[in-house]
């Protein structure tokens, strides 16, 4: 198969319990209605949230794989170079969940200390090949985004914080934004405010001025049911809170939200 430019690279970083998976996995669904667009979903977080958001049965992690290549390296098993290379993306080749148009692969969490750089470099070239077959990518990171630069790819095109109503969260947010101006590459950031019950609670609060603010997303019974549930999130159908998560994509210039008429907002 050969590659082709990803049209957009999306990660979504934020304090643990603000909603990120959740966003995740409806950003997932919003893309994967153009059955023309394939769209990689990785799930970087160790807690695999976005899996059962998206009900996908994990087999094999990414780590998995990292871990059973480190021990055949420290048994002087792996062969050379080009061995490991051929059997790390044969294993990788496994791990991808794929159907119709979307494909799903976990990252899930190392359980071996130490660089291993071998390994680690040579799984971010075959996540960057497989990456470069996708017109989106859609990441669920653990917290901050280097964790993705350093254990997924080395950019991101969109960047997005996703925080509550919370000082906690906004300010995890903010953080997460100041690290990585400093040390990852991407094209386009903003933040999202989860959970609002009305437009009244956004008045008490202090948005960070140096972050694009791209929009809330209310609370919404249907997806606390989902989640509480463990209901596909893909077969939900279009609810207030996912009609906003289409509009932030769009206020982040994501390409694909940027000429569709959202329902409610005319022609």
């Amino acid at each position: 198969m050969s590659g082709k430019k990803t049209k957009a690279i999306i990660s979504l970083c934020g304090k643990g319990g603000v909603g990120k998976t959740t966003v995740s996995a409806l950003i997932v669904k919003a893309l994967i209605e153009d059955p023309s667009k394939r769209v990689l979903a990785i799930d970087a977080d160790p807690a695999v949230g976005l899996a059962t958001a998206l009900k996908i049965n994990v087999k094999t992690t990414v780590d998995d794989i990292r871990n059973q290549f480190i021990e055949l390296l420290e048994k002087g098993g792996a062969g050379d170079r080009d061995q490991v290379l051929g059997l790390l993306d044969y294993e990788m080749t496994g791990a991808l969940h794929e159907k119709d148009n979307l494909a799903f692969l976990s990252i899930g969490r190392s359980e071996t200390d130490g660089c291993y750089c071998q390994v680690n470099d040579l799984l971010k070239d075959i996540i960057g090949a497989i990456a470069e077959n996708f017109d989106y990518l859609v990441i669920d990171a653990e917290a901050g985004v280097e964790q993705v630069n350093r254990r997924v790819l080395e950019k991101v095109t969109h960047l997005i914080l996703i925080s509550d109503l919370s000082t906690k969260g906004i300010k995890a947010a903010e953080t997460i934004f100041s690290v990585a101006v400093k040390a990852v590459g991407f094209d386009k950031a903003g933040l999202i405010i989860n959970r609002v019950r009305d437009q009244e609670e956004m008045k008490r609060i202090t948005l960070p001025s140096n972050i694009a603010f791209l929009g809330s997303i209310p609370e919404d019974s249907v997806i606390r049911n989902a989640d509480i549930e463990e209901n596909n999130f893909l077969t939900i159908e279009s609810t207030p809170a996912y009609e906003a998560v289409k509009r932030a994509m769009r206020a982040l210039g994501v390409a694909g939200f940027n000429t569709t008429t959202l329902p409610g907002e005319g022609s």
